[in-house]
């Protein structure tokens, strides 16, 4: 935390239009000096805060190595709380590597890995729960996933939950007080009045842990499996909704043989798209094996799109098909397939085996792509994600320790029903503080802290 830190903060897969140098600590702007020369030999450390200063970059050899914009902040209005300096240089790689070096020559070292965000924590700035957003706003893969990570970002949950935390620990204080001087502070049917309190935080805590699962689905992408016999169209679906010929299309039966994946965007949402082997009785060995990796991607699966050939009766594998639909309990849209062709089936021929929704689709014309999209955005995008007050968990480690807390609840809840002495309350109580603590970083280990940042990309 004395060090003075810098590291690239850009992309470094390519070259670019601008790269970005950050500097943080004490002594950022001595060290961004000792690199940086203005035309009019102005130094930084005698800039105003939140300024930004054109000049040139010296190497360790003291040659000039690039012209660039230095924005001077101060602390504590940074992101670190810390004095911060930022090189904006030409976004060439070896350019943006010069300029770090030169940093480093001049007194700072690497930063570590989420070394920026750490700081912004453990400085108070944010606690842990948003610089977990942090992380999840740049990894967001749909815009709901963004939403969500802005929303904590912002202080959402770290609000809800210390309001809770307040609340307990009002109630845990006016026990020990009055335990500790009973003649002067009473307890009389105390349990009826925590009992109310507990019963709305549980309620509470339940609404967030529900809506994990929704933000699971918003971080990673909805697991999606497109099953379906033979020439029956899935690779053709998988075409139109990535958008490029990502499977090989032929009237060939048995052509895919093995799980395709790809991730496309539909509405906003992310599918994790798995085109698997057609479903057949096969002697051939090397497809035995897709059918089978096809069942195995069942399992996992947040969403099945079952894919039937419209222009052909129902066979014996479509009656399997969807037997084994039936048995995953995974949610599922038949898509009626070629239905610009002559039809020889109906959604009702399909409703009568299957109780899932039903759309006439063509993945040659498109034919059928608007109704798919909104039954995705009513299945997978519930009136909790689009509203902006409600805040979707996204992080598996919150949902554990909400969990937690919750448990510690009912527990309290069970002593007050059990009548038990008030000195039991406060033992749960405290144990549902503290798990609440530690989605915020009240509560924490360093070797927790470590494992968190250790996940953040360089330079954030």
């Amino acid at each position: 935390m004395e060090d003075t830190i810098a590291a690239i903060s850009t992309n470094l897969s390519g070259p670019a239009g601008i790269g970005i140098i950050r500097v943080s600590g004490e002594d950022a702007i001595a060290t961004a000096d000792r690199i940086f020369r203005s035309p009019s030999g102005k130094k930084l450390a005698d800039a105003a805060s939140h300024t930004i200063h054109y000049g040139k970059v010296l190497d360790s050899d003291g040659k000039v190595c690039d012209e660039c914009l230095v924005s001077v902040m101060r602390a504590p209005h940074t992101y670190t709380r810390e004095d911060v300096a930022e090189f904006n240089c030409h976004g060439g790689i070896l350019v943006q590597k010069k300029v770090l070096s030169s940093l480093i020559a001049a007194g700072a070292r690497p930063a570590q890995p989420g070394e920026f965000t750490r700081r912004a924590f453990m400085n108070g700035r944010i606690d842990l729960s948003q610089a977990e957003a942090v992380m999840d706003l740049i990894n967001a893969k749909n815009s709901w996933a963004v939403r969500a990570s802005v929303s904590q970002l912002d202080g959402k949950l770290s609000r809800e939950l210390e309001q809770i935390r307040d609340e307990i620990l009002d109630h845990t204080a006016r026990i020990e007080a009055a335990l500790d001087d009973p003649e002067h502070m009473e307890l009389v049917n105390y349990g009826t009045v925590l009992e109310k309190d507990v019963t709305r935080w549980k309620q509470k805590l339940g609404k967030l842990i529900q809506g994990a699962d929704e933000g699971r689905i918003l971080k990673e992408g909805i697991r999606t499996v497109i099953l379906g016999r033979t020439n029956a169209g899935k690779s053709s679906l998988m075409n139109l909704l990535s958008g490029a010929d990502r499977a090989i299309v032929t009237d060939v039966a048995g052509t895919t043989r093995d799980i395709l994946e790809e991730t496309v965007m539909v509405n906003g949402l992310s599918l994790l798209l798995m085109d698997t082997a057609g479903i057949r009785k096969t002697d051939d060995v090397v497809e035995k094996i897709g059918v089978r990796k096809a069942w195995d991607a069942v399992k996992d699966a947040d969403l099945i799109l079952y894919v039937v050939d419209s222009s052909q009766p129902l066979e014996e594998e479509d009656l399997a098909i969807i037997q084994k639909i039936k048995e995953s309990g995974v949610f599922c849209i038949t898509l009626l397939n070629k239905s610009d062709l002559d039809a020889k089936l109906s959604e009702a021929d399909i409703k009568k085996l299957l109780s899932s929704p039903v759309i006439s689709f063509s993945a040659r014309t498109g034919d059928g792509m608007d109704e798919l999209k909104q039954i995705l955005t009513d299945k997978f995008v519930s009136g909790a994600l689009q509203s902006s007050d409600q805040v979707i968990i996204t992080n598996e480690r919150h949902k554990f320790l909400l969990t937690q807390a919750q448990k510690s609840l009912t527990n309290v809840e069970k002593s007050i029903q059990d009548g038990m002495s008030e000195d039991f309350f406060t033992i749960d109580l405290m144990d549902a503080y503290t798990s609440l603590g530690t989605i915020l970083g009240k509560e924490i280990e360093d070797d927790l802290a470590d494992r968190i940042f250790s996940k953040f990309c360089m330079g954030k």
